[in-house]
């Protein structure tokens, strides 16, 4: 309790650690991370008051995206978030691209939250849920009962929703299962519509029987997603689609590239299976045609490409007011997990989190502050505490994992400083 001094309220008793208004950012540096599950780059934010706000690029993105914010938010009041995040917006863009204004807007969120001494779910306006569902993704095998069992062992977890990998990977080796122009099959830069791919009726045929086997496997009290079909054509993914819908899947993802709304339009008036999209979409605005059309069932943000928390709620509670239930995708360490949680807190219409690092036995401790495991029966509790809810890094573990190609440990950034340019959108 605060004593009285002459008239005035002494701070001798009084919590100085940080006084919001007088806030302001002195520092952005990273550390490159890799096998967290992929590689990724962890942002750090330091403040005069030295609090410390985290965030993180989105996988197998170049930390660049985000030093190159750093000149723009020196001597800036991280508090003031939505500020920020529409000065530093326009240096954003879909796919990877999208890594560093989203990244840079968790760490904004973290120190927020920190600073005010509340939970970054509080910033979004409360939560709707005290535990957030996680899905597991799962790396595919040809043999689809060995694909069940390792099924089974995210079940046994206590996961209650799987996902694993449908396409033409499978059909490859398979004769007369797909139709495709020469070096197709390496081709991975050639959008599906130009790609000349075709799934034959005896690949559609396998695939079908290749999934109704892994459900007799994992059973039918599961929800179970496919995703990476290939670079196929809409028609192939049509008859896919029309062949996975005895299996009672709870979507089929990325069949078309995200930008051809009237086609993913058609895919979902097509097949009575839910269709889902949109990892490497930036911003609100990049989701409106597909929304507004209902081209999809199942919305699917990753966090860390399309503008981080606050902006994918409002990706979330646009798609709700569509009738779209929505989906976080991610492959990240805790720190951008820990943003999607407060996010899908405080998001209605949230479905379930991606986690793609079940086979990763460290990941949990890569922070601290955190129940172990981070993941109970599938379901991630919401934490309590200020900003993204854990304590600090585990920076011995940091070190170990510093990714090969470029070790950086929070190395000092000060050539970024004074990048710089007439950033105005407009005349």
């Amino acid at each position: 309790m605060a004593s009285v001094v002459t008239g005035t309220v002494s701070e001798e008793y009084v919590d100085t650690a940080s006084r919001p208004s007088a806030l302001r950012i002195t520092d952005l540096r990273v550390a490159n991370l890799h096998g967290v599950p992929f590689r990724s780059s962890i942002i750090r934010i330091d403040t005069n008051q030295g609090l410390v706000g985290y965030g993180e690029v989105r996988d197998q993105a170049s930390a660049s995206y985000a030093l190159t914010l750093k000149s723009r938010l020196l001597g800036e009041n991280p508090c003031n978030v939505d500020k920020l995040f529409r000065k530093i917006k326009q240096f954003g863009f879909h796919g990877r691209q999208g890594g560093g204004v989203s990244g840079v807007e968790m760490a904004l969120t973290d120190l927020a939250g920190k600073a005010y001494g509340v939970p970054a779910y509080a910033l979004l306006g409360g939560r709707f849920r005290d535990t957030v569902r996680c899905y597991a993704d799962t790396p595919s095998v040809p043999d689809p009962r060995e694909m069940g069992a390792r099924l089974l062992e995210r079940k046994a977890r206590g996961f209650t929703m799987l996902k694993m990998d449908v396409g033409i990977d499978l059909l490859w080796d398979v004769p007369g299962a797909v139709i495709a122009p020469p070096g197709a099959r390496e081709d991975t830069t050639t959008m599906h519509p130009f790609a000349g791919i075709q799934v034959t009726a005896a690949g559609v045929a396998r695939l079908a029987e290749y999934v109704d086997t892994v459900r007799s496997v994992v059973g039918y009290d599961v929800a179970l997603a496919a995703d990476h079909f290939g670079h196929i054509a809409l028609d192939s993914c049509i008859r896919i689609g029309r062949a996975l819908e005895p299996f009672t899947l709870a979507w089929i993802e990325d069949l078309i590239p995200w930008q051809f709304t009237d086609q993913w339009r058609q895919l979902t008036e097509a097949v009575a299976v839910p269709t889902c999209t949109g990892e490497d979409i930036y911003l609100l605005d990049g989701f409106r045609p597909l929304l507004d059309a209902g081209a999809i069932r199942v919305v699917h943000p990753d966090p860390a490409t399309s503008g981080g928390i606050a902006e994918t709620k409002r990706i979330g509670d646009y798609a709700q007011e569509r009738g779209i239930a929505m989906a976080l995708h991610l492959a990240a360490s805790p720190v951008a997990t820990m943003a999607c949680v407060h996010l899908a807190a405080a998001t209605e219409n949230f479905l379930a989190l991606e986690h793609h690092a079940a086979d990763v036995p460290f990941w949990n401790e890569l922070v601290t502050g955190l129940p172990d495991p981070l993941i109970r029966d599938g379901h991630i509790a919401v934490p309590g505490a200020p900003g993204l809810g854990f304590g600090d890094i585990d920076e011995e573990l940091f070190r170990r994992q510093l990714d090969p190609r470029d070790p950086v440990f929070f190395a000092e950034t000060s050539h970024w400083d004074h990048e710089t340019s007439h950033d105005r959108l407009w005349s």
